[in-house]
This record gives C-alpha cells, sequence and structure tokens, in this order.
C-alpha cells in the first residue's frame, strides 16, 4: 500500500516524505555572523587622578611592613614558571581562595596566566638565595632548584620549603599597574621538619627571620 503511494507521489511530481527531508536538510539555515565581543580596556590611574606622592617615599613607608615570602610556580609547554612574590595572602575560606599580586609589565605572569593553576611556595628562614634566584628576570630559574609536581595541577612543588598551596586560578583584578589574582585552593600541605626553622620574612628590603618571643 505505502509502495503504491509513493509511485503515485512520483508520478504526478510530488515531493516523498524521503526526498522532502532531503532538501530541507540539504539547505543549511541562516545563522548569524558571529562578532567576537570587545576586549575590556585595562584601566590604570590617568595623569589627573594621580596623588601628590613622591614614589620612592611610597616604597619606603610600605617597606616597614613586613611580609612573608613565596615562590609563585606554574607547569608550561617550553618549561616551568616561576617569580619570587610578597604580595601573597589568604583571602577566603569558604570557598578556599588566596591572592597574589603581580605587576602587569611581568614577563612570567603571561605564562602562569596560560597554564590557568598554579602553586604557592611559601619559603622558610634559610630559602634567601632560594628566592633571590627566583627575583630574577631573563635566567634559567629552576636550574638546580628540586622540585616535584603538585598533585592537583601538576605546578612545580619546590623541594623543603614549609608549606605549599596548589591552586587553580579563579579570577584576575586590575588594580593600577599590578594585576590581583585569585586562586582556589585545590590542595595543601606543611612540612613541618621544614617549618621548625620559620618563616623568611621580608623588611626595609632585606631579609629576615622571627626573633625569640617577648
Amino acid at each position: 500500500m505505502a509502495a503504491t503511494a509513493v509511485r503515485y507521489l512520483r508520478s504526478v511530481g510530488a515531493p516523498t516524505t524521503a526526498t522532502a527531508t532531503a532538501t530541507a536538510t540539504s539547505v543549511p539555515s541562516p545563522r548569524p555572523a558571529h562578532r567576537p565581543a570587545p576586549r575590556p580596556a585595562l584601566r590604570a590611574v590617568r595623569d589627573d587622578e594621580r596623588a601628590p606622592l613622591d614614589p620612592a617615599e611610597f616604597r619606603s613607608v610600605l617597606g616597614h611592613f613586613a611580609s612573608g615570602v613565596t615562590i609563585i610556580t606554574a607547569p608550561g609547554d617550553d618549561g616551568p614558571a616561576g617569580f619570587a612574590c610578597q604580595s601573597f595572602a589568604s583571602l577566603s575560606l569558604d570557598p578556599p581562595l588566596v591572592t597574589f599580586m603581580v605587576a602587569r609589565t611581568s614577563t612570567t605572569w603571561p605564562r602562569i596566566s596560560r597554564a590557568g593553576v598554579f602553586c604557592v611556595n611559601i619559603l622558610g628562614a634559610g630559602q634567601g638565595e632560594l628566592c633571590r634566584g627566583f627575583a630574577v628576570s631573563g635566567a634559567d630559574k629552576f636550574a638546580g632548584v628540586a622540585y616535584t609536581a603538585a598533585p592537583a595541577t601538576g605546578s612545580p612543588r619546590l623541594t623543603d620549603v614549609p608549606a605549599w598551596i596548589d591552586c587553580t586560578i579563579q579570577a584576575v583584578h586590575t588594580g593600577g599597574d599590578h594585576l590581583i589574582v585569585v586562586g582556589r585552593v585545590e590542595a595543601l600541605a606543611a612540612d613541618p621538619s621544614a617549618a621548625a626553622t620559620g618563616p623568611l620574612l621580608f623588611h626595609r628590603g632585606t631579609f629576615g627571620r622571627l626573633g625569640p618571643s617577648l
């Protein structure tokens, strides 16, 4: 019965269901042209917004604030990346977030940004030379430095650091001539034996360590 109906439709020139379906699917429906959204401008402070502060005085006064020292590391196709960082801080407990600041002129940051992950290596009191090695630009910072892969992201976890925090990048905000990087903590641990010497501190341009409690 169905075969008879198909032969009749063909004899009068009407399209069969199969032909109509093929015709409908062979003509692509028009799609609007894709236009990427414009990139947002990275806004810094304009000249007319600058406070009357001397940059040298600004650095000198802010240098009175003692901070810990870390090395931020990340994996990469062209080798690991890393830089020394004082501006690390915890940000949130729930969800677990940390943050650090990096200069917008940094040549290491683009490599960390591409990786999308990083590991914060918190340095101990005897690791000033390790910090200096990661503070230079253009050198092979990982030459002679022992490390393993952090468990969640594969970022370099430096050997013998008192603690490490393995993160994925959650957000990046503009802060004047720096970027504010927010990371979500995926794994972390401390090494009690390495932490026994105390933290590496930075104060007024020099490294230091904790003294006896008052």
